[in-house]
C-alpha cells in the first residue's frame, strides 16, 4: 500500500483523547490528551481547547507547542474524522483549581495523592482520582509538594524538639496548623475560623518555627509572601491557591514606610475572610454578566516582629502569639538544628494521619468547643464573644490532635492554661490602646497640665479634643518628652481606644491661638488650624 501511494503519513507520533475536563464555577473546559512517540522519547500529557480540537492548523499548532517535533500535517476533514472516533462516549473529570480540602467533593487532593472518607487514593496513570461515582483532579501545579505516602521513616521525634524549643506556644502554633487543616469543616458547621498572629523579637524563632510547621504539610522552604509587595489581582490569586491550609502574610515593620518602602498592607481587608467570604469578583469571559467569586478556603496567619495595629474588628479575630528572645542552651540549640535539618519526606506523614482521621477529629471537636466555651464565659474578665469563641476552637483542636500526635499530659495541659492566658491578653489588648498611641496620650495630658490655657488641643468645645500633628510633636519635643515619630502616629491614631478618633485634617478655629492673641494683646488673622479630631472621656456631656 505504501509503494502504491494510498497510505500517507499525516502525524509522526499518535494523539489519543483520554478524558473531558470542566471548571463548572469558570465554565471553561479542554480535552486532555496523551500523545505517543515511536522513538524513546517519554509519553507526554496535556491539555486541548474545544477550538484547538476543531481546527487542524489550531490542533498542529497546539501539538508542537505541548510535544517537542510532534507534528500533524492532516487536512481538517482527517482530523474531524479522527477526533469524531475518539471523542463519542468520552469520559468527563471534574476538576478544582486549588489543592487542599474540596467542601463539594468531601475530599482532600494533594497533588497526585487524595485522600476521602479516611481513605488514601493515587491519581491514575490518567492524572486524576477515581472514586465510587466521581473522577477528580486538581489543575493547580504552581504549588509543589512532598508528602511521605507511608509511616516508614516517619521521624515521631520531632514532637519533642519542637516542645523544647518552643513550649506551649509551639504546640498552639502546631495546634492552629492541625486545624487549618478542617478549616471549611469548622466554617461550614460553625462560620468561623480564628486568626492567628505570630510577633516577637528578631532573632526569637518564628522563621524556625513557620519553616517547619509547613513541613508538616508537605511544603519545604516554604515560609510565607509580603502582602504589601504584591498586586491586588496576584494576592487574589495566591490565596486562592490553597483550602485547608494557612496562608502566611510576612508583612514588613512599619517604620519600613517612612523610608519609603511599599504602601502598609490595611488589616481590615481581611474581615471577610474570617467567615471564608469571597476573596473578590471577577468577570466571566462569555457574552452574558456571570462573575466568579471564589471563596476563602484557607487560614491567616499574620508573621512580622511588630504587633499587628489594627481596628478592633480586626483585632477581636486574632489569636496572637508573641515570642521573645529565649535563653539558648546546648539542649534547646541541638533540638532546633535537628528541626531545621529534617526534610519534609521525614515529617510529611503527618498530613496523612491528620486528613485519614478527619471523621474523628471533627466529632471530637464539636464535642469539645461547647465544653470549652462554657469554661471560658465563666471567666468574667473575658467580655468579648468573638474572643471566647476563637480561643475555644484552639482549645478543641488541642484536643483533637492529640488523636494524631502523643502529646503527654504535662504539655496538653500546660497548653491549655497558655490559651486560656492568651485568651486573657487577647481582651485586654482590645481595650487597650497601642503603647505608641498610650505613651501620645501621656504626653498630651501632661502637656495640657503645664497651664491654664490650652497647649496643644485647638478644639473649642469641651465635647472633642483636636490637635495639629507636627504642632504637638514640636511641643512635646520642647518639653524633653519621648513621642513616635509622626509617621507612625498617623498610621495608628485612627484605632485609638481611650479617646475615639473622628476624623482628621479638619479645619478648627484654634483655641490655642486665640488664647495666645489674648495673652499677647494681638488680633491676628490665621487662627484656623487643620487638626485631628477626637471625642473628650472627660467631658462632661451636658456642656455640649
Amino acid at each position: 500500500l505504501q509503494q502504491c501511494g494510498a497510505v500517507v503519513e499525516i502525524a509522526n507520533c499518535y494523539p489519543q483523547a483520554l478524558y473531558f475536563q470542566r471548571n463548572e464555577v469558570t465554565d471553561e473546559s479542554w480535552y486532555y490528551f496523551r500523545v505517543d512517540f515511536p522513538h524513546d522519547e517519554p509519553t507526554v500529557r496535556n491539555t486541548f481547547t474545544g477550538g484547538q480540537v476543531a481546527a487542524a492548523s489550531e490542533f498542529k499548532k497546539r501539538l508542537l507547542g505541548m510535544a517537542a517535533g510532534a507534528v500533524f500535517t492532516g487536512t481538517g476533514a482527517q482530523l474531524d474524522r479522527i477526533m469524531r472516533d475518539q471523542l463519542y462516549g468520552l469520559k468527563t473529570v471534574k476538576t478544582i483549581d486549588y489543592i487542599g480540602y474540596s467542601k463539594e467533593h468531601s475530599c482532600y487532593v494533594f497533588g497526585d495523592l487524595a485522600v476521602r472518607g479516611g481513605v488514601l487514593e493515587q491519581a491514575n496513570k490518567e492524572d486524576y482520582f477515581e472514586f465510587k461515582q466521581l473522577r477528580l483532579k486538581t489543575l493547580q501545579k504552581s504549588i509543589r509538594l512532598e508528602i511521605a505516602r507511608t509511616d516508614e521513616g516517619y521521624r515521631a521525634e520531632w514532637l519533642e524538639w519542637l516542645w523544647t524549643c518552643f513550649g506551649t506556644q509551639g504546640i498552639v502554633a502546631l495546634a492552629f496548623w492541625f486545624g487549618s487543616l478542617f478549616a471549611e469543616q469548622i466554617r461550614d458547621e460553625y462560620q468561623s475560623f480564628p486568626f492567628l498572629e505570630v510577633t516577637g523579637e528578631a532573632g526569637a524563632g518564628k522563621s524556625t518555627l513557620l519553616m517547619f510547621l509547613w513541613k508538616l504539610l508537605g511544603r519545604p522552604d516554604e515560609e510565607g509572601k509580603d502582602p504589601s509587595k504584591m498586586s491586588k489581582a496576584g494576592l487574589r490569586r495566591w490565596m486562592g491557591q490553597v483550602s485547608g491550609m494557612p496562608l502566611v502574610l510576612l508583612e514588613a515593620d512599619r517604620s519600613d514606610n517612612d523610608r519609603g518602602a511599599a504602601k502598609a498592607y490595611d488589616w481590615d481587608e481581611l474581615k471577610p475572610l474570617f467567615n471564608g467570604g469571597t476573596l473578590g469578583v471577577t468577570g466571566v469571559k462569555t457574552a452574558g454578566n456571570e462573575t466568579y467569586e471564589p471563596p476563602f478556603r484557607g487560614t491567616i496567619v499574620i508573621s512580622q516582629n511588630a504587633t499587628v495595629a489594627a481596628s478592633e474588628a480586626i483585632l477581636t479575630r486574632i489569636v496572637k502569639l508573641h515570642f521573645v528572645r529565649p535563653q539558648v542552651t546546648s539542649q534547646s540549640r541541638a533540638a532546633a538544628d535537628n528541626l531545621n535539618h529534617l526534610g519534609a519526606m521525614d515529617v510529611s506523614h503527618f498530613l496523612l494521619m491528620a486528613t485519614r482521621a478527619e471523621a474523628a477529629v471533627m466529632e471530637t471537636f464539636r464535642t469539645q468547643v461547647k465544653v470549652h466555651e462554657a469554661a471560658l464565659r465563666e471567666l468574667k474578665e473575658i467580655r468579648i464573644e468573638r474572643i471566647i469563641k476563637n480561643h475555644a476552637q484552639l482549645l478543641a483542636l488541642l484536643d483533637a490532635l492529640r488523636l494524631v500526635v502523643p502529646l503527654t499530659d504535662r504539655q496538653y495541659e500546660a497548653t491549655q492554661r497558655e490559651l486560656t492566658a492568651m485568651a486573657l491578653v487577647r481582651q485586654s489588648a482590645v481595650n487597650a490602646d497601642p503603647s505608641e498611641v498610650a505613651e501620645f496620650w501621656e504626653v498630651f495630658d501632661y502637656l495640657q497640665s503645664l497651664s491654664d490655657d490650652p497647649v496643644v488641643n485647638h478644639s473649642k468645645n469641651p465635647d472633642l479634643i483636636a490637635i495639629n500633628l507636627n504642632e504637638f510633636a514640636e511641643r512635646a519635643a520642647e518639653h524633653k518628652q519621648k513621642l513616635a515619630d509622626v509617621g507612625t502616629l498617623r498610621n495608628l491614631l485612627p484605632n485609638s481606644r481611650s479617646r475615639k478618633y473622628i476624623e482628621h485634617n479638619k479645619s478648627v478655629d484654634s483655641a490655642v491661638r486665640a488664647a495666645f492673641n489674648q495673652r499677647n494683646y494681638m488680633n491676628q488673622r490665621g487662627t484656623t488650624v487643620k487638626c485631628w479630631i477626637f471625642q473628650n472621656p472627660d467631658a462632661k456631656r451636658g456642656n455640649a
